[in-house]
């Protein structure tokens, strides 16, 4: 279920709260939101910058991606240094988690 919320701009933007909610309900996924929000990392590094267990991380990735929140940024065949970041819907649900407080 999406509702309007006005942006710096004064336009009307499109909130998918199903999704904002999916992200706060888990502080893996929060946690590699908040840290992609700073620039594309690898599983191992997002791990380490929010001392958190790789795996963790990793099933956190599988499930963003899932909801279009991140993307591999690079081949899907690529095993080692897969390096991922936020997409646009995903930089929007972080901006609006960061601005409403709901870490």
């Amino acid at each position: 279920m999406a509702s309007k919320q006005e942006n710096e701009a004064g336009t009307n933007e499109e909130i998918n709260w199903n999704v904002i909610s999916y992200v706060i309900s888990s502080h893996y996924r929060l946690a590699v939101l908040e840290r992609l929000s700073e620039g594309p990392a690898t599983p191992t590094r997002i791990a380490s910058d929010t001392e958190q267990h790789v795996a963790h991380i990793s099933r956190a990735l599988q499930r963003l991606r899932e909801r279009d929140q991140v993307d591999l940024l690079v081949p899907e065949d690529r095993t080692k240094g897969r390096v991922y970041g936020l997409t646009d819907e995903g930089e929007r649900s972080w901006k609006i988690i960061d601005e409403e407080e709901l870490l």
